[in-house]
């Protein structure tokens, strides 16, 4: 999925234009983007943590001449997937449909009769019998 089909599917659940939903991706990668790139962390609740993060200098090799070669320190960006959206992306599920929140009835109190709780007996299993060889 691309940022414009991203952008027709945000216009088709919120009932609004495609123009207002691609400005509004558009706006938000710009925040996200803006944010992190003053060191300030940007965490969506289940669904993903951006930062970022300072990499100090090390060695590393050539893989073509086997050579040790100096890599300068420098700043990178982090993101985080987030237990929500790994459990329903390991799941294969879709996230499920936000619904209209319904009025609350007030409630009745009713009286709760528990039922008994029952024993259970362990039951042995048979003894097998073995028979002698000769």
């Amino acid at each position: 999925m691309n940022k414009r089909e991203l952008a027709a599917v945000l216009a088709e659940r919120l009932d609004i234009d495609k123009k207002t939903a691609l400005e509004f991706v558009d706006e938000f990668i710009t925040t996200v983007t803006d944010t992190v790139a003053t060191g300030e962390d940007v965490v969506l609740t289940g669904f993903a943590k951006f930062r970022r993060v300072q990499r100090g200098p090390r060695l590393a090799r050539n893989p073509q001449t086997g050579a040790t070669v100096k890599v300068p320190a420098k700043k990178a960006a982090k993101i985080t997937p987030l237990k929500a959206f790994k459990d329903q992306v390991i799941a294969g599920k879709k996230a499920p449909a936000k619904k209209a929140p319904a009025k609350k009835a007030p409630a009745k109190k009713a009286a709760v009769k528990k039922a008994p709780a029952k024993k259970s007996t362990a039951k042995k299993a048979p003894a097998k019998k073995s028979t002698a060889r000769r």
